[in-house]
């Protein structure tokens, strides 16, 4: 086991995988290998940097402490050299692999190929890892919707439980930890299941307006009129401190022999659609939606809607509409095994009631992301 070895980080880049690598820089002295979609590893370079910016207001931060690799998980071999691989697969002891398309739009075998494919790829490379100088952990950032449609509770230990799913999100998700799973006898593997991801709880800064943010935003602009939804539905909502904290919490402690999941949710803390809807009125000054079946809604009141609404009312109510099938979710998330190792920590999840007003404040005032506002300016 080479314990000093680097932290191999994909999706670097993105919402959660940029947090996650603030806190290796900002709570240890591991080296951080980043890789990242680009022609060359100049271009790689200069994206770090724009994360760095957006993380601490200056490209420059923590300089020296990250290489940039230009690679592709789309690609064979990662889009690497046999030799750039190699090299890498001997320096690296540790991999969060946390890229992923998070589109609900794409297609399925698009989504596959990042998702699924390409975690395959970053599992061979894991193997090489292993057999060059010993492989710590490959840490693998899921979700918790690889429940798809299941009912009632979904445990850490459940995958396959005979679920649909609502869109190839899920579906290549569901492949993809499938893919990891089968690799534990192998491998030290750590499964992350993160539910629907949103801003820092204290501030709510975010780099990213999906989701939630979505609805909440055409509620604000009087799009959002009628909600497809259950009322009594729960939500289940974790600010990105939270994931962020809890990865890197368990991906710096030991591994099990087996594969071990963690469920990264609010879990008893989540809310409902119900009360959702009436903290975001109070907050807007608003009445809250009314709440319909999804079939009156698709059959009757979508046409509508769209009809009596103004142009760029319509785009927003669009842009949520594929968000509203998990308004009647009928899951409950068992954390048991997160909160317990977490919580010894000091690492605790709280309600989003707790917080949705500094979201929707800071959504506001960034201009639901029109306006770039660094993490450390919040």
């Amino acid at each position: 086991m080479s314990a000093g070895g680097a932290v191999l980080l994909t999706g670097a880049t993105g919402f959660v995988g940029m947090e996650v690598m603030a806190r290796y820089m900002e709570r240890s002295d591991r080296d951080l290998v980043v890789l990242v979609r680009a022609e060359d590893d100049a271009e790689a370079a200069a994206r770090v940097r724009e994360t760095m910016r957006s993380l601490y207001g200056d490209p420059d931060a923590h300089a020296g402490r990250v290489t940039a690799v230009a690679a592709d998980i789309e690609s064979h071999g990662l889009g690497l050299t046999e030799g750039r691989r190699a090299d890498l697969a001997e320096r690296t002891s540790d991999i969060v692999h946390s890229a992923a398309s998070v589109s609900f739009s794409l297609p399925l075998e698009a989504s596959r190929e990042i998702n699924v494919t390409g975690t395959r790829r970053l599992l061979d490379f894991a193997a090489d890892a292993q057999r060059s100088g010993g492989l710590n952990r490959f840490a693998y950032v899921s979700t918790a919707y690889v429940a798809g449609t299941h009912e009632g509770e979904f445990g850490e230990d459940q995958l396959d439980v005979g679920q649909d799913f609502r869109n190839a999100y899920e579906r290549s998700k569901f492949e993809a930890e499938t893919l990891v799973r089968r690799e534990a006898g192998r491998l030290p593997v750590q499964i992350f299941r993160p539910s629907i991801v949103v801003g820092e709880r204290d501030s709510g800064w975010t780099a990213s307006f999906n989701v939630l943010y979505a609805p909440l935003k055409a509620f604000a602009r009087g799009a959002l009129r009628v909600l497809p939804a259950r009322s009594s539905a729960p939500v289940d909502v974790v600010p990105v401190d939270y994931v962020a904290d809890a990865i890197y919490a368990l991906a710096t402690a030991p591994v099990a022999e087996r594969a071990e999941t963690f469920q990264l949710v609010a879990g008893r803390e989540a809310t409902t659609v119900g009360r959702l809807a009436t903290l975001g009125a109070r907050h807007f000054g608003r009445r809250p939606p009314r709440v319909v079946s999804p079939v009156l809604y698709r059959r009757v009141l979508h046409p509508l809607l769209k009809r009596g609404l103004p142009a760029r009312s319509r785009r927003a109510l669009a842009r949520s509409e594929v968000f509203f099938p998990y308004f009647t979710m009928r899951v409950r998330f068992d954390d048991r095994r997160a909160r317990g190792r977490l919580e010894r920590k000091g690492i605790r999840v709280s309600s989003v009631e707790r917080y949705l007003g500094r979201l929707i404040d800071f959504a506001h005032a960034a201009d639901w992301g029109r306006r770039s506002i660094s993490r450390s300016a919040r």
